[in-house]
């Protein structure tokens, strides 16, 4: 990847979008359409269909058709993942051209979007491709006279609705794994970020997916999301956004035929630094990058420093300094460090956060407003303590709360007072205070000693009101499967 390279794709006209139904290319019945905002500039760069309930009837019918006529879950695992493993070639082939469509879409920085939108997305499908033959059945033990058996079949129609910080990533952890079981998949981008999810559902009917197998469908999810949710011929729904989303999408669930809902929800991770932490300066880099990134829309995001007192104010002096030299900008640029934030009413929403904080030590306001885009300084708010609301809330922004503990029972206590429970992150050269702290934190992911990186052999889920069911790892595919047991007397 060369910065002339980006440059040559960063002002590329871009093609009428196009859902796609049925193996076929079209656009929303109605005719409607919504603006793509390039958050890098605040102009429009396209316009996608806006779905209504109709395109989602249309999208579902296709995916029962293909499913229940066994075009793809009927096929031998050795040719689904011929399939699969050619999708993720092309993908990779078109790599550098979908990361520049997807930064001009969302604004993550590319030195991140590179890796974490087309290659994360690459790796998710070889994983589950791979898997398609080596998920086994069981058989149970049994008196001589009879055998019992335990085999896995796919659920059948599997709505996807991912979110607009990372579309790819997050749309490769559902759809990969929902496809290896032999289901039949629709996915629903956010209207924030559909480009990039578009185009690969169209690089896979490229490599063979046989039509209706896989379909994309855009719009609101006021209207395509609720539709899908509530659809009496969807058999399970993967989500990834909102608290307030994913209790509604469980009451569709409810108001219609019990579907199987998966929610990833958010977190409000804490980054506990301890003062037996040999090494400062790399706690300090992982806390800055575990927040800054992406302009704080991580799912895993860092967002609330949580530091022994006897080195609170060493450590914030280290932290506000890197962050202070943080490079903010356009997010084509290869020296970008923090991109810009996903929409004008997102910036808003975080600045209205930050107005009346006390005590910031770097940041706190919109920069470059100049050049039309959305971005806001990297903000570290120090003095936060557990009774305001950003200590609780996720605020999905480029904003890193400090609060100081005492001691261990101090930082778990405080680790965990938080409705969400997704990530957390501890640094300690205690090995023993490691183990301690990874049993007392109530969280779905720990990292000792780092943060983030852990890749698809292990699963992603929350606890408390984080969600539900993982992503990645072979457990993810148990989302998209019905075992049946077999009970036969011999």
């Amino acid at each position: 990847m060369h910065q002339s390279q980006i440059d040559q794709l960063r002002d590329a006209p871009i093609e009428t979008p196009m859902m796609i139904i049925g193996g076929q290319p079209v656009l929303a019945i109605s005719g409607k359409t919504l603006p793509v905002i390039s958050p890098i500039d605040g102009q429009e760069i396209a316009q996608i269909p806006d779905a209504g309930t109709g395109d989602v009837d249309l999208a579902v019918a296709a995916a029962r058709r293909s499913f229940e006529g066994a075009i793809w879950a009927g096929l031998a695992p050795a040719a689904r993942k011929s399939v699969l493993l050619k999708w993720a070639d092309l993908i990779e082939a078109n790599a550098l051209e979908l990361a520049v469509l997807g930064v001009r879409d969302n604004g993550t920085e590319i030195s991140m979007a590179y890796k974490a939108e087309p290659f994360s997305a690459i790796g998710t499908i070889r994983y589950y491709a791979e898997a398609i033959d080596k998920v086994y059945g069981e058989v149970a033990p049994t008196g001589p006279d009879t055998l019992g058996m335990i085999l896995r079949e796919p659920v059948g129609v599997v709505a996807a609705i991912v979110p607009w910080n990372f579309p790819m990533m997050i749309a490769a952890w559902k759809i990969a794994p929902a496809l290896a079981s032999g289901n039949s998949v629709v996915v629903k981008p956010s209207e924030m970020a559909s480009l990039t999810v578009m185009r690969m559902v169209a690089l896979a009917l490229e490599a063979g997916l046989p039509d209706g197998v896989l379909n994309v469908v855009t719009g609101t999810g006021a209207v395509a999301g609720q539709a899908l949710a509530r659809s009496m011929d969807v058999d399970a729904l993967a989500f990834t956004g909102s608290g307030g989303v994913g209790r509604q999408l469980m009451e569709y669930a409810a108001q219609s035929n019990l579907k199987r809902v998966f929610l990833e929800l958010g977190g409000k991770s804490p980054h506990i630094v301890f003062d037996d932490c040999a090494d400062l300066d790399k706690a300090a880099t992982a806390v800055v990058n575990g927040i800054f990134r992406n302009a704080g829309q991580v799912c895993i995001a860092g967002s609330r420093l949580i530091v022994q007192r006897s080195i609170h104010d060493v450590f914030v002096k280290k932290i506000t300094k890197l962050a202070a030299k943080m490079r903010v900008g356009d997010p084509l640029n290869m020296t970008t460090q923090v991109g810009a934030l996903n929409s004008e009413l997102h910036m808003q929403r975080v600045l209205d956060v930050i107005t009346g904080a006390h005590s910031i030590e770097t940041g706190g306001e919109r920069i470059h407003a100049d050049t039309g885009g959305f971005y806001i300084a990297p903000t570290i708010i120090s003095g936060v303590t557990e009774d305001d609301l950003l200590f609780k809330e996720e605020i999905f922004g480029p904003i890193l709360t400090v609060t100081a503990f005492d001691d261990e029972a101090d930082a778990i206590r405080l680790a965990n007072n938080t409705e969400l429970g997704l990530a957390a992150g501890v640094w300690t050269d205690n090995l023993s205070r490691a183990h301690r702290m990874v049993a007392a934190v109530r969280a779905g992911v720990v990292h000792v000693n780092t943060f983030g990186g852990a890749d698809n052999t292990v699963p992603l889920g929350g606890y408390k009101q984080s969600g539900n069911g993982q992503d990645k790892s072979l457990l993810a595919i148990d989302k998209f499967t019905n075992r049946k047991t077999v009970w036969i007397k011999l």
